[in-house]
């Protein structure tokens, strides 16, 4: 439709919603609003293709730690996945897929990267800026993930570094381990993926630990033709095996967000797992964590520590003083050369928007309104400010016990029907109240104070305050009950 108060030196074309990002809560988003009825929408990607996080991160073994059956949208659920826990390339096509039977490929606009946008007060919309040029629309939903900008460690020497360098997200195929002397910083989710991958093609690895993982087994295993036949063929199977799968993990909440000292058969479990495969005593204690599990991201894995026995494989915990052009030098003064650095640092959770700019009423900045306290928004979706602005798994969305697909559901749902109202009431924005947004998070920050991520240890779920502005201190369940309808009460309705 147009739109009169849009003037003439933009596009012309009032969208209803457009969508930043093609991951998979930029896919539900756009999946839910087509099976509203709602087809006025655009999709934006950066990149030349869709996908998201699970396009980008093609390192060795890149897999996830959230069973297939629960890592998938309830409303396409598939019984073609091989395998208990899905990789990379499974969950890529699976993207692709649910893209294709939503009907949402003509939504989609590749190599069309989000540049900023800024609120039209008085019209009542939001001017965005691509790459591609300007558009306009009524909601602007920021779905673009946590996990999308890499985390560069502030290392002494790093760009003088003359061998292969990069990134564990921005992997380089080009580059061939074998034979190579191949230096990995960092023991996170993607590391332990991607040791056990090129340790048996290298001359050399060396893992640089700065704090050991709680490791437990991965419970993997090929799923039978026969078990697909039967998921596919009968349905209320599938669902029933899914609900099994979502209360095991859901379970899980009671020792990472209520009593932390429910943790221990699973510490158990971890420290066996650990004797099991590593039998020299002094790299065991060096594996050993010295934290409360789940304080940290536990991570599944069973071929991670029978890496580490490798001779060709170098466990250096004593820290890194400088990188040379040649090589990597650790903090008692050993230099050790290497071919190439493959940084496993992770993800710069706290400034994953970037220097983007987005910015509402008055001019004021997204990462601005953050400031020193870190970024807050009520349910994970709304921030004072920004009117008709929503994001998908925003800050305090994030699970350390079951699968996100669930949460992106649940604001999803609660956007959805945001859109719903103003398209029955015809308002023409809404924007949370400042109040009920700061007492919304000083509840929440009180429920993660008895959390196992409170318990001490440094980890990317609490920015540079020690602040967790990451995860959400509960049960699953609680935040679809909460994002179940919009509460159009606690917002300022500005209407036509």
């Amino acid at each position: 439709m147009t739109d009169p108060r849009i003037p003439d030196n933009t596009t012309g074309q009032l969208h209803r919603v457009v969508i930043v990002g093609s991951g998979f809560g930029g896919l539900c988003m756009g999946a839910r609003l087509k099976q509203a009825g709602i087809d006025d929408f655009v999709i934006l990607e950066k990149d030349a293709e869709l996908g998201g996080t699970w396009r980008v991160n093609d390192y060795p073994g890149a897999a996830c730690d959230v069973p297939s059956h629960l890592y998938s949208f309830s409303f396409a659920q598939s019984a073609r996945w091989t395998r208990k826990f899905p990789s990379r390339d499974e969950l890529w096509a699976y993207t692709r897929d649910v893209a294709a039977r939503c009907g949402l490929i003509p939504h989609i606009r590749l190599a069309s990267a989000f540049k900023g946008a800024d609120y039209d007060e008085a019209g009542g919309f939001w001017r965005i800026h691509t790459s591609q040029g300007e558009i306009t629309s009524t909601f602007l939903v920021l779905s673009t993930g946590a996990l999308g900008r890499p985390l560069i460690p502030e290392i002494p020497g790093l760009a003088r570094f003359q061998g292969t360098i990069f990134h564990s997200s921005r992997w380089d195929h080009s580059f061939d381990p074998r034979g190579k002397r191949v230096a990995v910083i960092g023991t996170g989710a993607s590391a332990i993926q991607i040791v056990p991958e090129i340790a048996p093609a290298v001359a050399q690895l060396d893992l640089y630990q700065r704090t050991p993982p709680w490791v437990l087994p991965r419970p993997d295993r090929a799923i039978t033709p026969i078990e697909q036949f039967l998921l596919a063929r009968v349905k209320p199977l599938q669902w029933l095996y899914r609900f099994k799968t979502y209360l095991q993990y859901e379970s899980r909440a009671l020792a990472f967000a209520y009593w932390p000292q429910l943790g221990a058969p699973a510490r158990a479990q971890a420290l066996a797992h650990l004797r099991k495969q590593v039998a020299d005593p002094v790299l065991r204690a060096k594996l050993t964590p010295s934290y409360a599990l789940g304080c940290k991201r536990v991570l599944l894995m069973n071929d991670y520590y029978p890496a580490l026995t490798r001779p060709n494989v170098h466990l250096v915990t004593e820290g890194i003083r400088e990188i040379t052009p040649e090589g990597i030098v650790t903090n008692t003064g050993e230099t050790r050369a290497v071919d190439a650095i493959v940084l496993g640092t992770g993800f710069d959770v706290e400034h994953c928007l970037g220097p983007v700019a987005v910015r509402g009423r008055g001019g004021r900045s997204l990462v601005d309104s953050a400031g020193d306290g870190g970024l807050e928004a009520y349910k994970g979706s709304a921030i004072a400010g920004f009117p008709n602005c929503f994001m998908i798994t925003g800050p305090n969305t994030g699970l350390g016990h079951n699968s996100m697909i669930y949460m992106i559901e649940s604001g999803v749902a609660y956007v959805l029907d945001a859109i719903r109202q103003q398209q029955r009431d015809g308002w023409r924005s809404a924007e949370i109240k400042a109040d009920v947004q700061s007492a919304y998070n000083a509840d929440l920050q009180q429920r993660l104070k008895r959390s196992v991520w409170a318990t001490g240890c440094k980890s990317w779920y609490l920015d540079h305050n020690g602040k967790n502005t990451t995860l959400w201190p509960g049960f699953t369940f609680v935040y679809r009950w909460i994002t179940r309808r919009f509460d159009a009460a606690n917002y300022i309705i500005e209407r036509s």
